[in-house]
């Protein structure tokens, strides 16, 4: 677990939010995001968010176990939802536990959807991520920097160096 996944590969932009601007699409969203693993942002409003994708897709069974700390059991559902991607989809992602580039961008370009708002930059877009099991709310801020619903239904932003989720 201390090398770099090939999942996680790629340019990070090195912005502290995750973030992406145009439609929603791998290319113009979430396709440059910084690595998330069990010794990398592990406690992390952007581990949250990845969490939400993991019990969207049922991996995660519980919201209970949204707690914005990449540790054994985020880990081990991360492996399940890149191997399940994967069978499912033929997507390419190395089921190696890392969430980057390929993971996230795979996540955005096959499961959320304009729900409301504009995707010209400067604006507001409302999303879902439409998971397998469940759905949850999104948005990119005029910035581009993306917000996602919380366990106690506050918006809390995607950022990799903090942890204010719940």
């Amino acid at each position: 677990m201390s090398t770099t996944p090939a999942a996680a590969s790629g340019t990070y932009s090195g912005r502290a939010y995750i973030w992406g601007n145009g439609t929603v699409t791998y290319s113009d969203d979430w396709d440059d995001e910084g690595l998330l693993q069990t010794n990398v942002h592990s406690s992390s409003n952007a581990t949250c968010l990845w969490q939400k994708i993991l019990w969207a897709d049922g991996e995660l069974a519980s919201t209970s176990a949204i707690d914005g700390v990449f540790g054994t059991q985020t880990y081990n559902a991360t492996i399940a939802w890149q191997r399940d991607e994967n069978n499912d989809w033929n997507a390419g992602l190395l089921a190696d536990g890392g969430v980057g580039k390929q993971s996230f961008g795979w996540a955005a370009y096959r499961h959320i959807f304009q729900t409301s708002g504009s995707s010209a930059v400067g604006q507001t877009l409302y999303l879902k991520y439409s998971g397998t099991h469940n759905t949850f709310n999104l948005r990119r801020l005029p910035d581009g920097n993306y917000e996602f619903v919380d366990g106690d239904g506050s918006w809390r932003k995607a950022g990799y160096d903090y942890r204010t989720c719940s």
